[in-house]
């Protein structure tokens, strides 16, 4: 079990590996360099890229583990065809017309170099907020037999918090990992944190790397089989 608030995960003591996935919530280029969508919004990419290493040392433990990696990307088409009018406004708004931020087509949809993806690990493209919104995300979970996930990415309190309460919402049993999230507003971020636990934890648990990475440790895994 991982030591957890409020309760130590997963509530019913059965961490199996077969059945777990980490969830890496769009470590792209856009987020994270000083030229994508976040900079240009007005915010500091820096708290973005200070959880790579973490994150880095969770995908090498979860892998290692027998766990399965999902990484999500957020972008839309490169006609745009499937962007709301809402979002076009915000788009023209934030003064990003007549780029490829966000898009798919563009260099900053690809995820960060310093993020290893093996060919067995998933990746969820998405345009929502949230990865279960208009993606096979939910299939991919259920066929593979996934019914715990361990959640990480940027930022904690849009993509990772919608993506965690939509899990909530479809029975998923998940832990949010506190250092391996990070947002551009620290105020939102500790935020979105504190409500991981409320209602006795209402959207599952919360951690912090080492608990993770100690009980990874701990289980048969593929590199110890």
């Amino acid at each position: 079990m991982i030591k957890a608030t409020p309760f130590d995960f997963p509530y019913d003591g059965r961490l199996r590996p077969e059945s777990t996935a980490l969830i890496v919530i769009d470590l792209q280029q856009d987020f994270l360099s000083t030229t994508g969508y976040f900079a240009k919004q007005g915010y500091d990419p820096a708290p973005l890229r200070a959880i790579l290493p973490t994150v880095s040392r969770l995908i090498a433990a979860a892998r290692a583990a027998g766990l399965s990696i999902i990484h999500t990307r957020q972008g839309y088409r490169a006609d745009m065809a499937d962007i709301t009018p809402y979002e076009k406004w915000r788009r023209k708004r934030a003064g990003l017309d007549g780029t490829d931020i966000l898009l798919r087509s563009g260099s900053g949809f690809q995820i960060v170099p310093e993020i290893d993806i093996t060919p067995e690990d998933i990746i969820v493209d998405k345009t929502c907020n949230g990865a279960f919104t208009y993606t096979d995300l939910e299939l991919v979970l259920r066929s593979q037999g996934i019914t715990h996930l361990l959640f990480s990415g940027c930022t904690t309190d849009v993509c990772v918090h919608t993506t965690l309460r939509e899990a909530c919402d479809r029975n998923f049993q998940c832990l949010t990992i506190s250092d391996a999230c990070a947002s551009g507003d620290r105020y939102a971020h500790e935020a979105a944190l504190h409500m991981v636990t409320v209602e006795d934890g209402v959207f599952g648990a919360l951690a912090d790397s080492s608990a993770v990475l100690a009980a990874l440790s701990r289980l048969p895994g593929k590199a110890r089989e």
